[in-house]
């Protein structure tokens, strides 16, 4: 894929392919810089296992982390990457499948 910015230099971009739960701290900061949704913050309950958070279940939650959430409306512009202070983020040029 060719991309180019507003002035014609080539840009490539660099999409989130992955959040790495066992580095992740919940902080939030990437899900607020991101205006397209593809990250959502769940918790990790004592089994190990990622659920939705609802007031009901806050005791049972061990940590917050962000998960993927909509990994195709990524458009690769590495705001994320940049706030994140845990280094959580796997970032990559493959697009995703049609």
């Amino acid at each position: 894929m060719s991309n180019e910015t507003r002035d014609g230099r080539a840009w490539q971009p660099d999409y989130l392919l992955d959040i790495d739960a066992d580095k992740c701290i919940g902080c939030g900061r990437c899900f607020k810089v991101c205006g397209r949704d593809v990250m959502t913050l769940k918790g990790i309950n004592e089994d190990g296992e990622v659920v939705s958070l609802d007031d009901d279940e806050d005791d049972e939650v061990e940590k917050k982390v962000m998960v993927m959430n909509d990994t195709g409306a990524c458009i690769g512009c590495g705001a994320c990457a940049r706030v994140c202070p845990a280094n959580c983020q796997v970032h990559g040029h493959e697009q995703a499948a049609a």
